[in-house]
């Protein structure tokens, strides 16, 4: 079983699940939970994300939902083993049918965004199978209370589609993150915040990973330096 480490947590990693990947690092240093205690991490793979922001976030507890029995598992033993495995919980749930009494302050995900096609490559975690945008939103807005933010990342040509989603929920944009691959790239994600309540000013940001190729920039480094091995 490969392991990926970071400076204050391993993550075990299964060929059936989706590893560690750019896109949930971002996610993981760009969410804001700043005021939310209790929150929900829809799709939590090998529960990644939640244990970064378990680390940036004193104050909450996460649940992870997955539908992939192994990566329940994998989260698990991943959260376990971690420094706030008192705050990290994992469990098999379809969020198409995930009822909770309990309201929550805080909803993330790094949602599947590929169309249903031929590839076998961690199918469930890249193809909209099991979730689709429509869905993950849906829930989203049951599931949050009503100052409650869902935040996401997805690929850029998807944002308009997304926004307009989330308004027929009642959920407004609040914060957007543009990110660029490097210095004068095109943007390739977007870090979406979303609330029930309209933001008088939509906070817009800008995010580059390299300076140059294999050079990360000096905004990568700082937001990473709690996480990652390597030195700036």
């Amino acid at each position: 079983m490969n392991v990926f480490r970071f400076q204050q947590f391993d993550i075990k990693q299964d060929s059936e699940v989706f590893r560690v990947g750019t896109d949930a690092v971002l996610l993981g240093v760009l969410a804001d939970l700043e005021h939310a205690k209790n929150v929900l991490e829809i799709g939590t793979g090998t529960g990644v994300i939640a244990m970064m922001l378990a680390q940036r976030f004193p104050q909450t507890n996460i649940l992870g939902v997955d539908v992939n029995r192994i990566a329940v598992g994998l989260a698990s033993s991943n959260f376990k083993a971690s420094p706030f495995a008192n705050r990290l919980t994992a469990e098999l749930k379809d969020i198409k049918t995930f009822d909770s009494e309990m309201k929550f302050d805080a909803i993330f995900s790094n949602p599947p965004y590929f169309q249903v096609n031929s590839s076998s490559k961690d199918v469930v975690a890249r193809q909209k199978i099991e979730l689709d945008f429509k869905t993950l939103i849906q829930s989203s807005s049951k599931l949050l209370n009503d100052s409650g933010k869902l935040i996401v990342i997805i690929p850029r040509q998807d944002e308009e589609v997304f926004i307009s989603l989330c308004e027929k929920e009642n959920l407004f944009l609040q914060r957007n993150v543009s990110i660029r691959g490097i210095v004068g790239g095109e943007v390739r994600r977007s870090v979406l915040e979303f609330s029930k309540l309209k933001a008088d000013r939509i906070i817009k940001e800008e995010f580059v990973i390299e300076k140059s190729p294999r050079q990360y920039s000096d905004q990568y480094l700082e937001l990473t330096k709690d996480f990652h091995l390597f030195k700036s």
